[in-house]
């Protein structure tokens, strides 16, 4: 989804805020991200952010004044804001989803992620590390690999024996589909993801939900526990949200389940209601 002037016009009030933040800010190109801000394990926090005051943090972070190093919008070929589409796999029971609920120790997401602008695939395993913070490992799909073909299922288990010392479940299959319009913003150390336009598919029923137009999902990620990011949210009265896009997807989809510490960011997420996809 690249909005082009006439677009953004009329585009939701995320997907616009997004869009004008990340051009108006100075680029990053992917290598130098990459270099200075992989943040394969991190501490990751969660923020429903009105998209006007989105826009107010974001300018503050990327203004060059005062700043030495100001945040910088990623940009890959003149491209500033990038369409995700994710698939996320579980047992029949939701093993992944009731381990996160229960806040189990050894715990895991396993997702295929596709960069949509570029075709790019991955098969992506994220960990809980023994600080608290999420470690990812991730290999690339290629052809017609799937996650369930032979070799990205023994790189779950090597990952999971090596991690945990546990074995792999033994039946997986597509659970939910997530897809939005991400912008990334970076500095030293530190990385801002913005999603505007979350849609959530669960696989199993084909029902949807789709977050609010006026919320952009804010993901703050380093290496330490709080960042200039996060005192700037705090400041404009927001604090992290009890929400991850499965999870919160899930309990928005299946008022039956369990997932009490979820309900309160999936109402704020999504509303509720769900539509057919």
């Amino acid at each position: 989804m690249m909005l082009v002037a006439t677009e953004l016009a009329t585009a939701p009030a995320s997907l616009r805020a997004i869009t004008s933040a990340a051009h108006d800010a100075d680029p990053i190109s992917l290598a130098e991200v990459n270099e200075r801000s992989s943040l394969l394990a991190r501490f990751d926090r969660s923020y429903l952010v009105p998209a006007d005051v989105f826009l107010r943090v974001i300018a503050r972070l990327t203004r060059a004044e005062g700043r030495d190093r100001p945040f910088r919008a990623l940009d890959i070929d003149g491209r500033r804001a990038f369409r995700y589409h994710s698939v996320y796999y579980d047992t029949p029971g939701l093993r992944s989803f009731h381990d996160h609920r229960q806040g189990r120790r050894l715990r895991f997401k396993i997702r295929e992620r596709v960069y949509e602008d570029t075709g790019e695939r991955q098969f992506e395993i994220k960990l809980k590390g023994c600080r608290g913070d999420t470690v990812k490992h991730r290999r690339p799909l290629t052809g017609g690999d799937t996650p369930l073909d032979a070799a990205p299922l023994a790189f779950l288990a090597d990952t999971l024996d090596q991690a945990y010392a546990i074995a792999p479940p033994t039946v997986l299959a597509p659970s939910l589909s997530t897809d939005y319009l991400r912008a990334t913003f970076v500095a030293d150390g530190e990385r801002i993801t913005c999603d505007a336009g979350l849609t959530c598919v669960d696989l199993r029923d084909n029902r949807a939900v789709h977050c609010g137009s006026d919320l952009v999902l804010v993901e703050t990620k380093s290496a330490d526990h709080l960042t200039e990011a996060d005192r700037l949210l705090h400041a404009h009265a927001l604090r992290p949200a009890v929400f991850t896009k499965y999870c919160g997807a899930l309990a928005a989809l299946h008022p039956d389940l369990p997932a009490n510490r979820w309900r309160r960011a999936a109402r704020q997420a999504f509303g509720g209601g769900t539509t057919r996809a």
